[in-house]
């Protein structure tokens, strides 16, 4: 067999053999097939898509191509939790906490940041010191000892997801259905998870702009996880405005820590107990949605779930200091507050747009070398529906460049659209 054979023939919209999808996935980790034909291979699939089969041999050889965890000998049963990704996304550093709080142990390998869409390790590398770089054995060993783990993939997992993921962001073939579930999925089944919440973005800010692509996806990955004898839940929720208000690095940790401390935006809080109450059901600690979303919210409210929180960072070489005195992470060279340009109800908060301004601050990366600037990002003071006056706080910039501010201004206004008439507010989750 021949990589370009392979490529080829995907980009003819040919049906890929499982021997054909095995043999490009390990030349690709071997370093027999360069990031070239791999950066081919992907736009290929983003093209011309793949059938649910190969998109399962996908899942499967991209698991297999490297070590595959087993963490029957550290808890009973492992659950974890993966979001498709979107604007403002915070939801793992205070869904973790929550359900660790409440007994279900949780270890969880998150990635970087894609596109407009911020990634979870970027956010609590925001924090000085904190370790994303846990080996297999630290993994094993802190979720036996403390019942929660938030780090990134370790190499010797999915090998071949991490060097396609990175590929994916800088030649734009993020938006691939299939390989969004093979990327998700992989790195579920070789982390050892038994059971799997799937938080499934869809909206102007999500990479599954449609409800039904949103459905297709999450129906994939549902399909994948059955057919490798896991139990998957998957939720559809909203991602047209930004999940919170923070956007931006260490803005979101801090929202994060004040949702965990009975503060926090009202959504964000919702979104976290909803998808905390489906985590506690899939780990047999909640006989049904009610109860699991009461043994949460009593987390929260009895400082347990903050708790572990610090001993999550602390266990993880971060500066808890940070977690108990938010005001001592890094702030931005200019703040600024931009106030509403008119009289009316919020129509839209175009998320994708807000994401991408967020980006050009410096909060994400354009290529994959970029560094990234914890401190810069926005605060969206408002949801759609809300009704605004003229001169009202909109949103407040935090940007350590003054031209890049000026352009994110621009850009955020733009993203806000306003109605004389009363608009519903948005949903936060789809049935």
């Amino acid at each position: 067999m021949r990589a370009v054979d392979i490529i080829i023939k995907k980009r003819d919209k040919a049906e890929l053999a499982r021997e054909e999808i095995e043999f490009f996935i390990n030349g690709f980790v071997s370093g027999d097939v360069p990031d070239y034909q791999a950066s081919a291979f992907a736009m290929a699939i983003l093209l011309n898509g793949m059938t649910p089969r190969e998109t399962t041999d996908l899942t499967l050889a991209m698991a297999h191509s490297g070590q595959m965890l087993d963490l029957s000998d550290v808890v009973d049963l492992a659950v974890d939790k993966h979001s498709s990704g979107g604007v403002g996304d915070k939801t793992s550093l205070a869904v973790l906490p929550i359900v660790a709080a409440c007994g279900l142990p949780i270890g969880k390998m998150s990635g970087r940041g894609l596109g407009f869409s911020g990634g979870t390790l970027d956010k609590l590398e925001s924090i000085p010191g904190y370790r994303v770089d846990l080996t297999v054995h630290e993994f094993k060993k802190q979720l036996k000892a403390k019942g929660i783990v938030l780090t990134g993939q370790s190499l010797d997992l999915a090998p071949a997801d991490g060097k396609l993921y990175a590929l994916r962001d800088v030649t734009g073939t993020v938006q691939s259905i299939p390989l969004i579930a093979s990327s998700i999925m992989c790195k579920k089944l070789a982390a050892g998870a038994q059971a799997i919440l799937l938080d499934v973005k869809t909206g102007l800010g999500a990479f599954m702009e449609t409800l039904d692509e949103a459905r297709q996806l999450a129906g994939l990955m549902v399909d994948i996880g059955k057919l490798a004898g896991r139990e998957v839940v998957a939720l559809l929720s909203d991602m047209n405005q930004p999940l919170g208000n923070a956007v931006g690095n260490s803005l979101e940790v801090i929202e994060a820590i004040e949702t965990l401390r009975v503060a926090g935006p009202e959504d964000f809080r919702e979104h976290c107990l909803h998808v905390s109450a489906h985590m506690l059901v899939l780990g047999k600690l909640a006989g049904d949605l009610a109860d699991g979303r009461a043994l949460a919210e009593k987390s929260i409210a009895d400082g347990s779930a903050f708790e572990k929180l610090r001993i999550l960072v602390q266990a993880q070489g971060g500066a808890v200091s940070y977690v108990d005195d938010p005001s001592k992470f890094s702030r931005a060279k200019y703040i600024e507050v931009v106030e509403s340009p008119q009289n009316g109800h919020l129509a839209q908060i175009q998320a994708r747009k807000v994401g991408e301004a967020a980006v050009a601050l410096g909060a994400g990366r354009a290529k994959q070398s970029d560094p990234v600037d914890h401190a810069v990002g926005f605060i969206i003071h408002h949801k759609v529906g809300d009704k605004v006056e003229k001169g009202e706080p909109l949103f407040t910039i935090h940007a350590n460049d003054e031209s890049k501010l000026a352009e994110a201004r621009e850009a955020v206004l733009a993203a806000h659209s306003f109605s004389t008439a009363e608009i519903d507010p948005l949903p936060l989750f789809y049935n």
